[in-house]
């Protein structure tokens, strides 16, 4: 039982480009089912905290591959959304919030090798809570945009309003605005680890 969680983890970074090969296909089935993966992909996430907890089989690899899969899976969804509609999810904004995130995990990682500690906020819940719950949204948009008949026609709809673009827009700020302050806290343990050197 002690290795489930990092399994479950490992799962994620395997599912991740599956789901994205699934979901950008003009098959609405394959689409379906792409984001079926997606999700059950997400659940793992729950599950692997659940049974580190559970098992107290926690480990530094552990608290390592947990985050770098849940950033791999993010990413996967957040890179078909060109494949949805490419002006309202411009390539460059999810290039920002894909740069956001891979320059903090650096510096967290960078932190625990020189054993500092790292200070976080609350805010960076909110900010993988807004990222998550943007995807689920658009990605299902994307979906059903492709069904037949009312369901496709009010998904278009949705799409051609730009409510979307905005949201994305919306997703980006707090990004980038949750990766500054994370910087600001921890301005100071880094400046004093550089006076050592």
């Amino acid at each position: 039982m002690k290795r489930v969680p990092n399994i479950l983890s490992a799962s994620r970074i395997f599912l991740a480009p599956l789901f994205f090969y699934l979901y950008i296909q003009e098959s609405l089935i394959l689409a379906v089912l792409g984001l079926v993966v997606f999700i059950f992909a997400a659940i793992t996430d729950y599950l692997d905290g659940y049974y580190a907890r559970r098992y107290n089989s926690s480990s530094k690899f552990g608290l390592f591959l947990d985050p770098l899969a849940d950033k791999i899976l993010t990413f996967a969804g957040f890179i078909c959304l060109p494949f949805i509609d490419a002006a309202q999810f411009p390539w460059w904004i999810i290039g920002v919030i894909v740069f956001r995130d891979i320059f903090v995990t650096g510096l967290r990682v960078w932190a625990d090798h020189m054993r500092m500690p790292v200070q976080t906020r609350y805010s960076a819940k909110v900010k993988t809570l807004v990222q998550m719950v943007f995807l689920y949204l658009a990605l299902f948009v994307g979906i059903l945009v492709k069904a037949d008949g009312t369901i496709g026609e009010l998904a278009g709809m949705l799409l051609q309003s730009g409510v979307l673009g905005w949201l994305f827009i919306f997703v980006m700020i707090v990004t980038v605005y949750t990766g500054l302050e994370y910087i600001w806290i921890n301005r100071r343990l880094f400046v004093r680890e550089s006076k050592k050197v």
